[in-house]
């Protein structure tokens, strides 16, 4: 068993045991599932008690694929911002790969297979628009989510985008837990429904 002091909240748990959180929180609440109680009421569960109920309650889910991590690209001609979202997310637990124009990340998609693409709009050589245009059109991509995050925040840049396939719109600068929510939204596998672009 691995031993490490990884810590998941309910989604999280809910998220790698693919069941709804509903679910997951009627296990904790029975004492199925072991979890601790935060200062402020939340609840953590240790990544060695999530595996232990993973291996003797769900046998038919692999550990492996319970505990993978979710990879996400982000596309940027900012070095600057690509270091910065990648030590958040690095934080998180999350793998990145960064590529610096559309180009770049159409090379790099096909090696590093993201979940999720956080996307700047006006980069040189290939604009996101074009970018998210692309990634949706091909059948081998069209799965991966595509959060855009960007500085031109204007309604017909937001239309234009969604129409092209996005799936949440965020302007900069953005707080560090509203692009976490975000992120842990549109990579929820339980979601219900699709998440609407969010102003500052």
């Amino acid at each position: 068993m691995t031993q490490n002091n990884n810590f998941f909240t309910i989604p999280q748990a809910a998220e790698r045991c693919s069941i709804s959180r509903v679910t997951l929180w009627r296990w904790v609440k029975s004492g199925k599932l072991k979890a601790y109680s935060t200062p402020g009421g939340h609840y953590k569960i240790s990544e060695n008690d999530l595996e232990t109920f993973i291996r003797g309650n769900m046998k038919h889910l692999r550990v492996s694929d319970a505990f993978a991590k979710k990879k996400i690209m982000i596309v940027n001609d900012d070095p600057e911002m690509r270091k910065i979202l990648t030590k958040i997310l690095s934080r998180d637990d999350y793998l990145t790969e960064t590529a610096s124009d559309g180009i770049d990340a159409g090379i790099k998609i096909m090696q590093f297979k993201p979940d999720l693409i956080i996307l700047d709009l006006n980069m040189p050589q290939m604009d996101g628009f074009d970018v998210c245009t692309r990634i949706k059109k091909e059948s081998n991509h069209s799965h991966v989510k595509i959060l855009i995050l960007t500085g031109y925040d204007t309604e017909r840049n937001r239309d234009r985008i969604m129409k092209a396939g996005a799936d949440a719109f965020l302007s900069k600068p953005v707080k560090n837990k509203i692009l976490l929510q975000h992120v842990e939204y549109l990579l929820s596998e339980d979601k219900k429904q699709t998440f609407y672009q969010t102003r500052r």
